[in-house]
C-alpha cells in the first residue's frame, strides 16, 4: 500500500509549532495558577494566622506580669536572683584576707622591739593596709617596724609554677604619732602605719604565699634603728683631676 502525504512541510512544521505553543500555554496558566495560590496562602498566613498568634502571645505577656505583679516582694527576688548570677564572679576575685594574719607574723619585729597591733585594717578595693598599734620601745621601735615593713618582699608561685617576688609594700606613711599609757600604765608610743599592699598577696589566684624579709643584706639592729636618711652615698671630690 502507498500513502502520499499532501500536506506541505511547511504546513506540518506550523502544526508542531501550535502544538508546543499550546502545551507551553497550558504550563504557563498552571504555573500562574499555583503562584496565585501560593501568594494567596502568605497573605493569609500574614494578615491573619501572624495577627492571630500575635494577639495570642500579648495575651500571654499581660497575664503573665499580672501575675508577677501579683507575688510579693517582687523586687526583693529579682534582686537576689541578680547576685546570685555574680557569684562565681565574686568568688574568682574575692582576697584571702585571712593572710594578713602570716603578715604581721613576718613584719612585727622581735624583742627588744616590741609592737602591739590594736586594730589591722584592709581595704580591698585600693589593696591598702593600716595598722593602729602601739610601741613599747618608742620610736626606736616604730622605725624598726617601718624598715621592717619596707624590706619585706611577698613570695608565691606564679601561673607556670615558678617562684615569684615582689615588693610587699609601697607608700609607706606614718601618722597620729603619740604617746600613751597602756593598761598596765607602762608608757608607749602610739600610731597608725599605711601602706599599699601588693595585690599578689591576698589574691586568691596564687598559692603557696609566704612573706620573707630583705634589708638588702643589712639586718643589723643599728640599721633598722636609725632613720634611712642618715645613709648616703660618699660625695664626689670636686677637687680630683685639677
Amino acid at each position: 500500500m502507498i500513502e502520499i502525504n499532501l500536506v506541505p512541510d511547511v504546513k506540518q512544521e506550523l502544526i508542531k509549532a501550535q502544538q508546543t505553543r499550546s502545551k507551553v500555554i497550558a504550563v504557563s496558566i498552571i504555573i500562574g495558577i499555583v503562584s496565585i495560590g501560593a501568594v494567596a496562602l502568605l497573605i493569609f498566613f500574614v494578615f491573619t494566622v501572624q495577627a492571630v498568634r500575635s494577639n495570642l502571645a500579648d495575651g500571654a505577656i499581660t497575664a503573665g506580669n499580672e501575675k508577677l505583679l501579683k507575688v510579693q516582694d517582687l523586687s526583693k527576688t529579682l534582686t537576689i536572683q541578680n547576685q546570685l548570677t555574680k557569684i562565681s564572679d565574686l568568688n574568682s576575685n574575692k582576697k584571702i584576707t585571712s593572710r594578713s594574719i602570716a603578715m604581721l607574723s613576718a613584719i612585727i619585729p622581735p624583742s627588744p622591739n616590741d609592737i602591739q597591733v590594736s586594730k589591722l585594717k584592709y581595704d580591698s578595693s585600693t589593696n591598702s593596709v593600716t595598722i593602729d598599734g602601739q610601741a613599747v620601745n618608742s620610736y626606736a621601735a616604730l622605725e624598726v617596724f617601718k624598715k621592717t615593713i619596707e624590706g619585706a618582699r611577698v613570695k608565691y608561685k606564679d601561673s607556670d609554677g615558678k617562684d615569684a617576688e615582689v615588693v610587699l609594700a609601697s607608700s609607706i606613711s606614718t601618722k597620729d604619732v603619740s604617746y600613751g599609757q597602756d593598761s598596765s600604765g607602762q608608757k608607749v608610743l602610739r600610731f597608725t602605719i599605711s601602706f599599699v599592699s601588693a595585690s599578689e598577696m591576698f589574691s586568691s589566684a596564687l598559692s603557696n604565699i609566704s612573706v620573707i624579709i630583705a634589708t638588702n643584706g643589712n639586718a643589723t639592729d643599728s640599721y633598722l634603728g636609725v632613720p634611712k636618711s642618715v645613709f648616703a652615698d660618699r660625695a664626689i671630690d670636686l677637687t680630683e683631676g685639677k
